[in-house]
């Protein structure tokens, strides 16, 4: 696997510097940015698998641009905040992140989470970019593989983040068959399912939201009560 790119944003020097001091010892390339103008600046310039964003920064927050992140790049985001709630975190993986840490972290944590989730998405987007299926029909929506959209039966291009794309992949490939949360967050984001983790029920409800945007579209996606989720769709793949 080729060296990680990680790009860190965070606009408190002392934090930012530490950071970089962690993931260099470990033999990553790291680049660093302040705020937004600063992060699309380097993203343009340089290729990036990680992103290691606080919420807190000048100008637009963490929040808003990982939104956009999710819309324009194909990214593994981790927030690292000093945002503990419970809210930031459940509205940060709503938004699409792969990863939630609070401050104050553990170095060690940190740099295990960064590299589990760089193995998964890397190696992920290397078989992905294998699969022989373009396509996926189903209902009059198309699952497009190699631009990660969803197309609605009008036309409409909806370009899913990582989790999402990951989630309905699954689904297509497992047609009729029921997957259970634990199964689910493995395929999203490699990790074990945790009492009151809600990353798939969060999922699974923004992917509906794209159906629910067409009228008459049937039930895609199955909720089975005490086992997990099952796609309903109509499937054909090309």
């Amino acid at each position: 696997m080729q060296t990680p790119q990680i790009l860190i944003v965070e606009d408190e020097l002392v934090t930012r510097n530490t950071l970089k001091s962690i993931f260099e010892a470990e033999g990553y390339a790291v680049s660093e940015a302040t705020d937004g103008d600063e992060m699309y600046q380097i993203l343009s310039q340089n290729p990036v698998n990680l992103v290691i964003m606080d919420i807190n920064l000048p100008g637009k927050n963490g929040l808003l641009l990982a939104r956009e992140l999710r819309e324009q790049h194909n990214v593994a985001l981790m927030f690292l905040t000093g945002r503990d709630n419970e809210v930031d975190k459940i509205l940060g993986l709503e938004i699409g992140a792969d990863d939630y840490i609070t401050k104050p972290f553990n170095p060690r944590e940190l740099t295990i989470r960064a590299r589990n989730l760089l193995s998964r998405t890397m190696n992920a987007a290397v078989q992905e970019d294998k699969k022989a299926v373009e396509r996926y029909s189903f209902n009059g929506w198309i699952l497009e593989i190699n631009s990660r959209s969803l197309v609605s039966p009008t036309g409409e291009s909806f370009k899913l983040p990582r989790s999402e794309f990951r989630a309905l992949l699954h689904f297509c490939e497992h047609p009729g068959q029921i997957q259970t949360r634990a199964e689910l967050l493995k395929k999203m984001t490699g990790r074990e399912l945790k009492p009151h983790d809600r990353t798939v029920d969060v999922t699974i409800r923004r992917i509906r939201k794209h159906f629910e945007s067409i009228a008459d579209t049937p039930e895609i996606i199955a909720t089975i009560h005490g086992e997990g989720y099952r796609f309903c769709g109509d499937l054909d793949q090309e």
